[in-house]
């Protein structure tokens, strides 16, 4: 054949495949897809044919597998049947009607109602918030719950770890649950879990990533809760990790990083529902199901008794993750954000909106809100925090008032603050990742002193920062505009 025509020939080929697969790729990836992530898939497979095809076939879906989505929906019904009939929050004439609405929406997404009679501290010492846990896991009679996206045991946790072998020796139940890829990364992950084998916990990785063991779904879906119930009596979530400030990572330690966060510590019927978490994920790793309270061990029958001197909030728990329909945070915090009047403070070391929420922190903006933003003033994840850093102008011309974390500080606390009575705390940051790929939990409350008290903590913030204008934003050089660009593109690859 002719050495030419041979050339026309691989060309009309390789033209035709890439016009077949950019065909396919319009049928198939606009599906039930943002337009903002099926453009960026689009674009990667036009532009990088063979790498964009084997990048979505890897990380393509955003939903895990049929069997696990099907059993959410077993357990979120289930959990819905047992508050069918339940009205366990403060009387409604004392609450906002979008408040109620709100709440309405979260257990039809989540199954899991808003509770009364609840009393909530705020933790932001790193220390103090482990120490707390460790103190609880002390009065431990039947059972202790731990679910955190990494867990390591080191030297800031070793007292952590001494109450949980003390609890086993009293004959207390502890079962515990870690996100694999992330927990198994740490630097002493095999000691970690040696040590529960020693003391005896019981134990399961989340969202496995074990191929030959029949354990897969898109690699990159993790399971982002932290989380500790003792007894349904007394819980804690938030924002930290069961890990050294540092996180043990060599380059954490070379630039002498230090993590900031935010922890909660409940008690009250709410510490029921959050363990319902937990016993939800237990059965969907393990297939064990647990009967922890009865039934159908997930809900309070009544609200306890508090001391009258201590505010009692409303809380609803709020998980949200790829087994779920929808974005259930996402809408939580979009709906919080629609329904403020006065004033949205939010908290989020990766800041990647998509564009609702975008047009909500806008919006508010507009609507002559004060509107502020705490974010880090550097960045532990590089294109993470690019691409946050890209957004940055369009808030500061809106109005918003961004506050920079000092280095060598990580601010890692995730939480929002409306008006005077409304926050949320939990494990969610305000990102692409969080909304669609990551299992998250986030607690909504409503009460005066605890959102005063987040409100300190907030202040606490402002005090070390350093506030960003749009002055300064203007000077900011092509080539981290550049960056910030690229990353912003890609990180609609969801």
């Amino acid at each position: 054949m002719d050495a030419v025509l041979s050339t026309n020939l691989t060309w009309i080929v390789a033209v035709l495949a890439h016009l077949t697969v950019c065909i396919a790729a319009l049928i198939v990836i606009p599906k039930r897809r943002k337009p903002t992530a099926a453009m960026a898939w689009l674009l990667l497979i036009v532009l990088l044919p063979l790498i964009g095809v084997v990048c979505y076939l890897v990380i393509g879906s955003v939903k895990l597998p049929r069997r696990r989505r099907a059993e959410q929906r077993r357990i979120t019904a289930s959990i819905a049947a047992g508050a069918e009939g339940l009205d366990l929050a403060t009387p409604r004439d004392s609450r906002p009607e979008w408040f109620t609405r709100l709440t309405r929406q979260n257990q039809l997404l989540g199954g899991i109602p808003v509770v009364g009679g609840n009393t909530g501290l705020l933790l932001a010492d790193y220390r103090q918030s482990i120490d707390a846990m460790a103190a609880a896991v002390d009065t431990a009679e039947r059972f202790v719950h731990v679910e955190f996206f990494i867990v390591s045991f080191d030297d800031t946790t070793r007292g952590f770890f001494a109450a949980l072998e003390a609890a086993v020796t009293r004959g207390v139940t502890v079962r515990l649950l870690a996100d694999h890829v992330s927990s198994t990364r740490i630097v002493h992950h095999r000691e970690t879990f040696a040590e529960l084998d020693r003391i005896g916990v019981e134990w399961s990785y989340m969202l496995p990533v074990m191929p030959l063991k029949g354990k897969y779904q898109r690699p990159d879906l993790r399971n982002h809760r932290k989380l500790v119930v003792i007894d349904g009596r007394v819980g804690f979530m938030g924002s930290q990790n069961l890990i050294d400030r540092s996180y043990n990572s060599p380059k954490n330690l070379k630039r002498g990083l230090q993590w900031q966060e935010l922890v909660t510590r409940l008690e009250g019927p709410v510490v029921t529902t959050l363990d319902a978490v937990f016993v939800a994920d237990w059965l969907t790793e393990t297939g064990q199901r647990l009967d922890t309270s009865s039934p159908p061990a997930v809900l309070p029958m009544r609200a306890a008794v508090v001391d009258e001197s201590v505010e009692a909030i409303d809380c609803q728990v709020v998980p949200s993750g790829p087994s779920y329909e929808t974005e259930n945070n996402l809408r939580l915090f979009l709906s919080l954000l629609y329904g403020a009047t006065e004033r949205a403070i939010i908290t989020s070391p990766y800041f990647v909106p998509d564009e609702a929420m975008m047009y909500a922190i806008t919006s508010a903006c507009q609507r002559g809100l004060d509107v502020q933003l705490f974010v880090s003033e550097i960045g532990d994840q590089g294109p993470v925090f690019h691409a946050q850093r890209s957004y940055y102008g369009e808030l500061l011309e809106a109005g918003v008032r961004i506050f920079r974390y000092p280095a060598p500080y990580i601010l890692h606390a995730k939480h929002l603050s409306i008006d005077d009575d409304i926050a949320v705390i939990g494990s969610s940051n305000m990102d692409i990742r969080s909304f669609s790929l990551d299992f998250e939990v986030s607690l909504l409350v409503r009460g005066r002193v605890f959102v005063q008290r987040m409100r300190e903590v907030e202040e606490h913030y402002r005090s070390v920062s350093r506030e960003l204008t749009r002055e300064e934003w203007a000077r900011e050089p092509l080539s981290s505009t550049f960056l910030d660009g690229v990353a912003r593109l890609t990180s609609a690859l969801q």
